[in-house]
């Protein structure tokens, strides 16, 4: 087993990765619509395809190291069939909007990077010890079956792919809210406001959840323990909103006959991004009500979440797609976002009284 034997083979992987590289380029251009659409499921038997190759690859390590032409065989047809497999998913993307062409070129990549890597691992251990490739091969062909396999839960639809989206912002609210939750009052809140506390937690909107007994927080004042309060409810109703929004996505698809499928898609695209927006100032008011409290900050975050949701409820609503219970949902966040303003523009007014205290002194 030469220098020459390794450097060949070295070279014709090279070109193999050099042609898929080009072929994934593709991946990034919008294919024309006149160009018949692939089924997804047609990706995921070539993806599977793909790990037998894969399989036939780790089998080739089992023994003896096997020989340069053999590998060269086995190269060419593994690689052949990753072209093919990208070209299918290429023409999976027909008619995709941003978020369901994002998700497919998330996990085609994966099933690239897996394949590079296993190949790029045979080459590597030509000529190395057995004892070694039995550690190495096999777990990169893990890998590739792993990232084909995952193929099965990638969205296959537009509607599925953005449903996704947003419920997975709902899931980073919901952990902001349970890190919102865990603030406490310092000792010196006074009993009225700590009934007052305890009450809001206990009828907190939407949620039947008690505050927990973490440890962080425990130094806010009572007028930074009440904004803590209202921010919660912001949070706790925002949820709502986005779970009636998710509810009515699923109505508009089991409607019959959709006016036009297409508007459907770009009206829920510009929602998703509504939620996101909403997701950033969500963290935003999070992190801005640890001590010492943020109070123009969230103001903007509190002013940009209500902007948002008009703008999301015009955009189901123009779809035919609003319910009474997302109305609410709506209604019930403004209800809420005017009650942390209220206690923000106190807070700034209290704020104050300190400060001018503390010039008067210093003169």
């Amino acid at each position: 087993m030469g220098r020459g034997e390794k450097e060949q083979l070295n070279r014709t992987l090279n070109s193999h990765l050099n042609t898929i590289h080009e072929t994934f380029q593709v991946l990034d251009q919008t294919p024309p619509s006149s160009l018949d659409k692939v089924s997804w499921d047609e990706v995921i038997k070539m993806g599977e395809q793909v790990s037998k190759q894969a399989t036939i690859v780790g089998m080739l390590w089992t023994g003896e190291a096997p020989e340069v032409k053999a590998l060269e065989e086995n190269m060419a047809a593994y690689f052949n069939m990753l072209q093919g497999f990208l070209l299918l998913s290429h023409g999976s993307t027909v008619g995709a909007g941003p978020t369901l062409s994002s998700s497919i070129h998330a996990s085609v990549k994966q099933v690239v990077d897996c394949s590079f890597m296993l190949w790029k691992e045979s080459v590597s251990s030509y000529g190395s010890r057995k004892k070694d490739r039995e550690l190495s091969i096999p777990q990169l062909v893990g890998a590739v079956w792993d990232a084909c396999s995952a193929l099965k839960k990638t969205p296959a639809t537009n509607i599925t792919a953005i449903g996704r989206a947003i419920t997975q912002i709902a899931v980073s609210i919901k952990d902001v809210l349970r890190e919102m939750k865990e603030l406490k009052p310092g000792t010196d809140l006074t009993d009225e406001a700590s009934d007052e506390a305890s009450t809001k937690a206990e009828n907190g909107p939407h949620d039947n959840d008690s505050l927990s007994e973490g440890d962080l927080g425990n130094d806010l004042s009572p007028e930074e323990m009440k904004i803590a309060q209202s921010a919660t409810g912001v949070v706790s109703e925002t949820l709502v909103v986005i779970k009636e929004l998710i509810r009515s996505i699923t109505g508009l698809i089991k409607q019959d006959g959709s006016d036009n499928r297409n508007n459907l898609v770009d009206s829920l695209e510009r929602s998703l991004k509504l939620c996101q927006e909403i997701g950033l100032q969500i963290d935003e008011l999070g992190a801005c009500l640890y001590p010492p409290q943020e109070v123009p900050a969230m103001k903007a975050a509190s002013e940009k979440i209500s902007s948002s949701i008009d703008e999301m409820q015009a955009e189901v609503e123009s779809l035919k797609g609003s319910s009474e219970t997302f109305i609410q949902a709506c209604n019930d966040l403004r209800s809420s976002l005017r009650r942390l303003e209220s206690e923000l523009g106190c807070s700034s007014t209290v704020d104050l009284v300190p400060k001018i205290q503390n010039l008067a002194l210093s003169k």
